[in-house]
């Protein structure tokens, strides 16, 4: 394959203006818009298009404007103006198309910039994503230009709207930029580009978890129905040879995220975005090849341009930079990470769960119960209830309708296999509860949420993410004291009840945290500050943890 890029860029269409970049500027703007340098193509081998197909082919306009620009006489064909946009072009023609001026000289701008490298030639900077490279009709101030000019005024001696510009990176990614300070260093990094002699290394975060190594190679070319995005397109459709590697860096099974190294040896718009989305792993943050996700922690497509290596276009000399990427890298990751830390609670009969939901809730915890997601099923036309009265009939059901508890739980104690087919009636509806309310704290960002479980070891389920299951605690007589005096229950319930259960001592070994209910109100009050803080503590060692292994993988000793 690499061959085959080395061969296709002596015939390959090249603008020779440079245009070698991730992205325009922007998903809504046009790289041609507003140029007063004319574009200069060169027709691919093997291709006989007609003149306004093949601009719009290589130009982010529309074909219609197209169309007006070539019948106003500003495009040239080997040097004759061709007012035909029907015309056919043979490979090897030289197209140019010449723009309207924008009328408007880029005037300089303060804004922050990070400077790695400067010398009288050119500078290496670290664009902040956000950024827009240049100015364009949809974003005619602010860009990294506008900054620029404002931090090397010799720029000003450049023509055009970009100057310095020498290869683009799309605007919500981040990271290394050369900028060209003299005529001299723009001209021969504009020959290096093209020649591929700048090698350019990316770091991506992206949803699943790929091989350690993967190659792409298919194709790209402009969407054929929606203008604004790239895609898959063979190339007898117009799409442009495009090869991408990578290597995993670092990859979470229980988040289901990967951390990326992408090597690219084109520069095709959207390139790393749309192959990596093809072979099944788009990137965090990008709405446009992946999927909408409300619950993303990414403000952007996680894409930062990492390492540069190129060759001085004055001295000769080998240069090579790193820059690690921004904090929201790295926080992105971690809230992937640990997600919303859901918490279970669970314990036997009497153990005071509820109590300690209660107090959870008052301190600002989102909380769910299961009993409640039981008695909601239970209540006349729900789910639950008609699955139930088509099983049973009326044998436990009151003549309003309603459930009645005493006649079930007798039901249930005499009738062996009725309770574990009741729970596969039952389990699945409240699981669904239990998960909704779940998904609701992920998409709000929470950083945890209770359940109350009373069988969670029973049920035998698993969740995604981060799960803390925490058992409440006292002594049997306590319990079967509490049950006496506020639930009313005997000994034969109680001991009815705790049958289908796992013992006490087996929960509290089974648990990642034990709350202690033995005591008086003040000192459960005591032991849930104990458990909050556990709770953060691990949060606390889990980021110090993937922070250091993060670092060490982007920032090498050798950079």
């Amino acid at each position: 394959m690499l061959d085959a890029v080395k061969e296709e860029q002596g015939q390959e269409l090249e603008v020779l203006e440079a245009l070698d970049d991730e992205q325009v500027c922007g998903e809504e703007s046009s790289s041609c818009a507003g140029e007063e340098l004319p574009l200069v193509f060169e027709v691919p081998a093997g291709k006989k298009p007609r003149l306004d197909a093949f601009l719009s082919s290589v130009c982010d306009e529309s074909r219609s404007r197209l169309k007006k620009l070539v019948e106003q006489g500003r495009c040239t064909v080997d040097g004759q103006v061709c007012v035909d946009a029907d015309q056919k072009v043979r490979p090897g023609q030289r197209v140019e198309l010449r723009l309207p001026a924008s009328g408007n000289a880029v005037e300089p701008e303060e804004g922050p910039l990070e400077i790695l490298y400067r010398d009288a030639d050119l500078a290496v900077v670290n664009k902040p994503a956000g950024l827009t490279m240049h100015p364009c009709p949809s974003c005619p101030k602010g860009t990294l230009v506008h900054r620029l000019l404002w931090y090397f005024p010799e720029l000003a001696r450049q023509e055009g709207p970009r100057p310095g510009v020498v290869h683009r990176l799309d605007k919500d990614t981040s990271g290394l930029v050369i900028v060209a300070l003299s005529e001299r260093a723009r001209l021969k990094l504009i020959e290096d580009f093209a020649a591929r002699n700048v090698h350019k290394t990316y770091l991506a975060v992206t949803r699943g978890i790929p091989a350690a190594e993967g190659t792409c190679d298919l194709p790209i070319g402009r969407h054929p129905t929606i203008k604004t995005r790239m895609a898959i397109v063979p190339e007898e459709k117009g799409g442009r040879t495009a090869l991408t590697t990578w290597e995993t860096l670092y990859a979470s099974p229980a988040a289901g995220f990967s951390l990326l190294s992408v090597r690219l040896f084109t520069g095709r718009t959207h390139q790393i975005r749309v192959h990596l989305a093809q072979a099944g792993f788009p990137l965090w943050g990008d709405t446009v090849y992946g999927p909408y996700d409300k619950t993303s922690p990414a403000g952007r497509q996680l894409l930062h341009a990492w390492k540069l290596e190129f060759t001085h276009p004055v001295t000769g000399e080998e240069m090579r930079f790193t820059c690690p990427p921004p904090a929201d890298f790295p926080h992105a990751m971690l809230a992937l990470e640990r997600g919303t830390r859901r918490v279970i609670l669970t314990g036997m009969p009497g153990c005071g769960k509820s109590a300690v939901l209660e107090r959870l809730e008052k301190r600002g915890m989102p909380v769910w119960n299961a009993d409640r997601a039981v008695a909601a099923q239970y209540q006349p036309h729900a789910a639950g209830w008609l699955l139930m009265h088509q099983r049973w009939g009326h044998a436990f059901f009151n003549e309003d309708g309603s459930v009645d508890r005493a006649k079930l739980t007798r039901m249930l104690a005499e009738t062996p296999g009725m309770r574990k087919e009741l729970e596969r009636i039952i389990h699945p509806l409240v699981r669904g509860s239990m998960d909704d309310f779940f998904l609701d704290a992920v998409s709000r960002g929470l950083p945890a949420a209770c359940a109350e479980v009373p069988l969670w070891f029973e049920t035998g389920w698993k969740l995604d993410g981060e799960t803390s299951v925490t058992v409440i605690a006292c002594p049997d007589e306590m319990r079967h004291e509490r049950l006496h005096e506020t639930r009313g229950w005997t000994e034969e319930k109680i001991a009815a009840v705790e049958s289908w259960q796992w013992k006490q001592e087996d929960k509290i070994r089974a648990a990642d945290l034990v709350i202690d209910n033995s005591g008086t109100l003040a000192d459960l009050d005591a032991e849930l500050d104990r458990f909050q803080k556990a709770l953060e503590e691990h949060g606390d060692v889990l980021e110090e943890k993937l922070s250091a292994s993060w670092q060490e993988l982007w920032s090498p000793a050798e950079s």
